[in-house]
């Protein structure tokens, strides 16, 4: 019987067996990558460098920009390297810091757009309130409190994961540490302080969708109360990125946590997985700028002078 002290790595599930589908796993990764490194890393530069975006619905998306990057960094290059070096090793101390640092990523992430509902609320059905709800000080409040919450999640479930005893072997069926699939190789009567704190946590997930919930049925009521078609138009184009970002997460999750065992197999929680641990960090950046006209522009102006500068440079250097 093996114990989780002497388990020194962690094998994870492989996307494919030949070598030209791991090439294939490689550059499919790489791409979504680097999408979701250009669109994070471009909002997050725009709303960072132009002081007409220092608003607090702005302030938060940069707060999400940093989650999303922070999210896909942790898992995707790891796999991307075990496709390219074909092999499915993960050391014991990587495979816990990636645990923790998904869980303190995503739990921040739900947490921050639980915050970001409330500031769509604020906007719309209490305009006239909002400089003095939504104060800067008050953001930054918020977001920590966002912050503080994942790190708090990632640490009490990375803590206790890690502790119990393994006696199934260091066979991961995920192509990341996840830890539900680490469960499973614990001894069978040993991960009831895991599910106790799991059930603490499906508590706070769900006050925080019923937060939203409401927060959305109030603002739907306010918007159709709006006389002017225009006036709807805008107030919906503010909310559906919003909207289309904690769907996206929120739907992703709960199929891979609480799809029916009947339906279950290797293959299809391979896809599930990365739906909702790759997908909403690449698409995200383009939610969010796909209604902003604002935001677009301003991204299109920091790109354009970054390409002038840099044809610029050579015949001023000359």
């Amino acid at each position: 019987m093996s114990n989780s002290s002497s388990i020194t790595q962690f094998l994870l599930l492989a996307f494919a067996d030949t070598r030209e589908l791991q090439l294939l796993h490689f550059w499919l990764f790489l791409g979504i990558y680097l999408a979701a490194f250009l669109g994070n890393g471009l909002i997050f530069t725009t709303i960072a460098c132009d002081h007409h975006f220092h608003t607090p619905m702005y302030f938060f998306l940069l707060n999400l920009s940093i989650l999303d990057l922070g999210s896909i960094s942790t898992i995707v290059p790891k796999s991307m390297a075990n496709s390219l070096w074909s092999t499915r090793a993960i050391s014991h101390t990587g495979c816990a810091s990636q645990v923790f640092l998904f869980l303190f990523f995503i739990a921040a992430e739900y947490s921050l757009l639980t915050i970001m509902s409330y500031d769509r609320y604020v906007a719309i059905c209490k305009p006239l309130h909002y400089g003095t709800l939504l104060g800067s000080r008050a953001c930054v409040h918020m977001a920590a409190a966002a912050w503080g919450a994942g790190f708090l999640d990632a640490l009490l479930h990375t803590a206790n994961t890690f502790s119990l005893p393994l006696c199934q072997g260091n066979a991961v069926d995920q192509f990341f540490c996840e830890i539900p699939q680490i469960l499973k190789l614990s001894c069978s009567h040993s991960y009831l302080r895991e599910a106790g704190i799991s059930v603490f946590v499906v508590c706070l997930v769900f006050g925080c969708f019923i937060f939203i919930l409401v927060s959305y049925v109030q603002i739907f009521r306010a918007v159709l109360r709006i006389p002017s078609e225009q006036g709807q138009h805008k107030a919906f184009s503010m909310c559906l990125p919003h909207l289309a970002a904690v769907s996206l997460l929120m739907s992703t999750g709960a199929f891979a946590y609480l799809k029916p065992p009947s339906i279950s197999s290797p293959s299809l929680d391979l896809v599930v997985s990365v739906l909702y641990s790759v997908v909403p960090p690449a698409l995200n950046p383009f939610i969010y700028s796909l209604r902003n006209q604002q935001l677009k522009d301003a991204v299109w102006k920091l790109i354009s002078g970054w390409v002038s500068e840099a044809i610029n440079y050579p015949s001023c250097s000359a």
